[in-house]
């Protein structure tokens, strides 16, 4: 699973053919003991927790990024290799 960015200890992960469970384009991201699936689309989170704050962030990089991330999306649902997204600074 490829990591896509890594800001402030937490490490954001898409996996590839990895539409069937959620039926939506997502990510995966962990902080320490926490881990989440956040929804693309709105930031919502699918399933997991986070830390509010930590959740905080990866919603302003979401809403920075969400171009990028579908893109990956696209590219991961077909099994092919994702691009780095720069991390939030």
């Amino acid at each position: 699973m490829p990591v896509l960015s890594m800001f402030y200890g937490i490490i954001v992960r898409m996996y590839y053919r990895d539409h069937k469970q959620h039926h939506m384009p997502h990510i995966h991201v962990e902080f320490a003991d926490f881990s989440a699936v956040l929804s693309i689309s709105d930031s919502s989170v699918l399933t997991g927790s986070l830390l509010h704050s930590k959740l905080r962030l990866v919603e302003a990089w979401m809403e920075i990024h969400r171009d990028e991330l579908m893109a990956n999306w696209s590219l991961a649902v077909r099994g092919e290799e994702v691009f780095k997204v720069e991390p939030l600074r």
